[in-house]
């Protein structure tokens, strides 16, 4: 016979914190408290198989289970000496889920069941308190009313309210008992008149229909959506956990409450939380009374207060409570988050398990626990979240400010500014001179826009996915940024914006949630980040532990800058179109594309040169030695030039052509699929001046650096993109390598430097063996490869994406992690092929991809040498892939 229960309490504990995937952490913990020798009601888990099965056999019961759970409320009754359903001494329960991951507040829970108009009575007589007894009885059919038979929670309310006002009280417990039994009445008739029902009078029945609801509410709406945001697979499914009630509202001699065993915001070790005397867990969650500290010195806001607390209204239950919580924090080897009962000066535990904590407080627990020997450095590292660090990197909103949402988006990039409202990257680089916070407002954004989205404090897209430009480039900046705001109408003619019938005028004031997508009306004031000692310790050991390396994304003197602080070793993309596209080099730029033969380009790159060679000089300097990987000119030449007509006269005068020179010029560059045209290296093979100035420029910056420095060295890569055969890779080497025979001409020495390629389309994953021959680094750019796999666009997912993820065609967007089934594959396949070719070839990542965990795990599989990343996402890369080591290095100790 298939074994669905498993007790906990007593001498006959059957479970463990072992068995977690079975019993859920709920059920694993109790179990395990109650081994412990710790004061638990006494109960039994129905495992998450069960689960499994009744959503496989159209939500039926096997027959075995009646029996199962009619010998575990006899192992109930034994040890509480109560009889469940028994008129005289009732036994009540709760009836709670229990995934093997916490959801907290996700699926639904049953108190008081079992009771019913005799067992209320019965109730009554037992504890001599009829009030108490009518009040568990009313809070047990509005509970089951709405979690069981589906009547809404507010109707109940309704009627509590009107109970309230009829006696002239505000507090629910001040009901008295007449009142209680005419509330039960009513809510009785309501059930009645809502579902055509009676409400269930046997005990046995309303245990059925509860536990059939907590399996349902796996795959409630909440529930399911929360499951996506965590990544948590929806087979797992829920155990349900069936314990006999205690009563933290019997008198002034009982409480409930919570307790964590450090402080969840700060870390700091000291006992933290609430509770409230003569109360069960849903007054504290209803928000009508204010509960009270745990302790007289501090209370939630962690300030001084002279309110009554735990310690000193109950202080042994205090004591008693702070042993509990040392215990379990010692074996747990982590922080808890405990709720308790106590019921006529007797403490009872109801729940432990790990306490959600912030970032800040999640960093400095795992650093205290390691100075007090409780964990290694290996476990401290890999308890922290790699994404909750964002939290930490960029600046956030106020938690105690106001906020009136106007719309929401996709939430591109963290942090949070406020700024006014322009509407075109010239309007808001005007306003920034003029000392102006600006939020950049675009249907979309091109690299036409740079100067803009740098001048602004954020920037706010109507469409766009996570990968889009405006995400891309925002996150490389560390600017906020939402894009996808698909409810927004952006009307540039009026200078307005309009969402649920609100509008926003050109130059006023609005907030970027950039790490929730949230747009909020007027400025809502923001918090830096901070970085405490124990931020920096983590850190050290993460970067003590993995195994690749971690560079950044960047072009900029300030985007390299931010990238060392947070500790890139190195730059894994230097996007040099990036650097076109100041309002005084655009012009050069224009005039070279608008050039009729070579001589007229070459005339205009050698104006462009000394430019490219200032930033590549500023970018080794910073860089101090550590490699740098600079891309050659990659996107399609129409994207610098102008498309209004007003802005076609305005080049037309700054080049000395005509207008109608330049409209055509224009319009002969125009491509119908630009992502698929003419860009990366085939601009270089059509236009080999282009890249033959780049190269000199990178040289020529090198070989200063180098001079001014003498010892410093500099890491030298350049990367040619978009290849798909070696023999494009063999004419672009050959160009550079011409320029470079030229340089050391010149000057009489050359940088050591090395020739890659970005492996960004399929072809060039499939013959990487081939590419190997040539290249000496591969640099896999993922956007463009999830792009060219997919056959999707990443500037046009972002309507249906949500929609793939929701019916489970994708686990998640493949523009945020990596599609390891598709994309992963061809990786991994060029990985191999290529090192059998080049067993020292370089091999990493410098798509959007670098920066998720996920992803960086599996990169970590591949082999890689290095990931790089935004810069503000440098310290989430390095932590994830220490974690990712730690894994690999598991799993290799666990197979030897």
């Amino acid at each position: 016979m298939t074994k669905w229960l498993y007790n906990f309490g007593g001498l006959n504990t059957e479970g463990s914190a072992q068995m977690r995937d079975l019993l859920g952490g709920k059920g694993s913990n109790l179990a395990e408290m109650a081994n412990l020798g710790l004061p638990v009601p006494p109960g039994f888990t129905i495992s998450t198989d069960l689960c499994a099965r009744y959503y496989k056999s159209d939500k039926s019961f096997p027959d075995t289970l009646k029996y199962q759970i009619s010998t575990g409320l006899k192992h109930i009754e034994s040890i509480s000496g109560m009889k469940f359903g028994n008129p005289e001494n009732p036994l009540l329960i709760s009836v709670r889920s229990g995934s093997r991951a916490s959801m907290p507040g996700m699926m639904d829970t049953v108190l008081n069941l079992g009771l019913n108009d005799k067992t209320s009575e019965g109730l009554a007589l037992s504890t001599g308190d009829s009030r108490f007894a009518y009040d568990c009885y009313r809070r047990f059919i509005q509970m089951y009313g709405n979690v069981v038979l589906g009547v809404q929670h507010h109707e109940f309310e309704d009627l509590l309210n009107r109970a309230k006002e009829n006696q002239g009280i505000l507090l629910d417990n001040d009901l008295d008992t007449k009142g209680l039994q005419d509330l039960i009445a009513n809510y009785k008739t309501l059930i009645n008149e809502r579902t055509n029902i009676q409400f269930p009078q046997d005990a046995e029945e309303q245990l059925w229909r509860a536990i059939r609801a907590v399996l349902d509410s796996w795959m409630n709406i909440r529930a399911v959506k929360y499951r996506k945001l965590y990544d948590i697979p929806d087979n797992w499914g829920t155990a349900v956990n069936i314990q006999a009630m205690v009563f933290g509202n019997m008198g002034e001699d009982c409480a409930t409450g919570v307790a964590f065993t450090r402080d969840p915001s700060t870390g700091e070790n000291k006992m933290y939380g609430e509770y409230l005397v003569n109360a069960q867990g849903e007054d504290v969650v209803a928000g009508i009374r204010t509960p009270q500290a745990l302790t007289s010195t501090n209370n939630l806001k962690g300030n001084e207060t002279d309110e009554s607390s735990l310690n000193t209204e109950m202080p042994k239950l205090f004591d008693q409570l702070r042993e509990v919580s040392r215990t379990l924090e010692n074996h747990y080897r982590d922080m808890q988050d405990i709720e308790f009962t106590i019921q006529k000066g007797t403490l009872w535990i109801l729940q432990t398990r790990a306490g959600k904590r912030t970032a800040a407080a999640a960093i400095q627990i795992a650093v205290d626990m390691v100075n007090e020997g409780v964990l290694d450095k290996q476990t401290a590292v890999s308890r922290v979240n790699p994404e909750a660090l964002e939290q930490l990197l960029h600046p956030r909103l106020d938690p105690k400010a106001h906020r009136q949402v106007f719309v929401k988006g996709l939430p591109a990039s963290p942090g949070a500014a406020a700024g006014k409202v322009a509407f075109s990257s010239d309007q808001a680089e005007d306003l920034a001179s003029k000392g102006e916070a600006v939020i950049l407002v675009r249907p979309e954004t091109s690299p036409e826009d740079i100067h803009g989205m740098h001048a602004a404090r954020a920037i706010l897209t109507s469409r766009g996915g996570m990968t889009s430009h405006a995400a891309v480039v925002a996150r490389g900046m560390g600017r906020p940024c939402i894009t996808g705001a698909l409810d927004l109408h952006i009307n540039e003619k009026e200078g307005s914006l309009t969402a649920a019938g609100l509008v926003v005028s050109e130059g006023d004031l609005i907030t970027i949630d950039g790490t929730k997508g949230e747009v909020l009306i007027g400025e809502v004031s923001t918090i830096e980040p901070e970085f405490t000692d124990a931020f920096a310790t983590l850190m050290k050991w993460a970067d003590q532990l993995r195994h690749m390396k971690v560079r950044a994304n960047a072009e900029t003197l300030s985007d390299a800058t931010t990238a060392r602080k947070f500790g890139a070793e190195g730059i894994g993309l230097c996007r040099t179109e990036h650097m076109f596209f100041e309002s005084k080099r655009i012009v050069i730029v224009r005039e070279m594309i608008l050039s009729e033969n070579k001589d007229g380009r070459r005339k205009a790159l050698a104006k462009l040169l000394p430019i490219q060679k200032k930033d590549f000089v500023d970018l080794f300097e910073v860089m101090k030695g550590l490699p740098l990987t600079i891309r050659l000119l990659d996107p399609p030449l129409h994207e610098f030039l102008p498309h209004s007509e007003t802005e076609i006269r305005g080049v037309a005068e700054a080049v000395h052509k005509s207008f109608d020179e330049v409209k055509y010029r224009v319009a002969k560059l125009h491509e119908n699929n630009p992502m698929l045209g003419h860009r990366g290296c085939r601009l270089g093979i059509t236009y080999p001046e282009i890249y033959e100035m780049q190269t000199r420029a990178i040289f020529e910056a090198a070989i200063e650096v180098e001079n001014k420095n003498k010892f410093q060295a500099v890491g030298l890569e350049i990367m040619i993109p978009l290849v798909l055969s070696k023999k494009e890779l063999e004419i672009l080497t050959k160009t550079i390598e011409a320029v470079a025979e030229e340089t050391l001409k010149e000057f009489g020495s050359m940088p050591n430097y090395i020739i890659g390629t970005m492996i960004e389309l399929p072809r060039a994953a499939i013959k990487a063996n081939e590419l190997a021959e040539c290249a000496e680094f591969f640099s896999f750019g993922t956007n463009d490869l999830t792009q060219t796999t997919l056959g999707i666009s990443r500037d046009d997912a972002a309507s249906f994406i949500d929609t793939y993820v929701r019916q489970g065609i994708f686990d998640q967007d493949p523009f945020t992690s990596l599609d390891q089934e598709g994309v992963g594959k061809l990786i991994e396949s060029a990985c191999k092929k290529s090192r059998l070719v080049a067993p020292n070839i370089k091999l990493g990542i410098c798509g959007e991809h670098g920066g998720d965990p996920k992803s960086i795990h599996f990169f970590q599989k591949c082999g890689l040498d290095y990931v790089s990343c935004s810069p503000y996402r440098v310290p989430i890369a390095r932590l994830a892939a220490a974690q990712a080591a730690l894994q690999v290095d598991n799993n290799l100790s666990n197979e030897s």
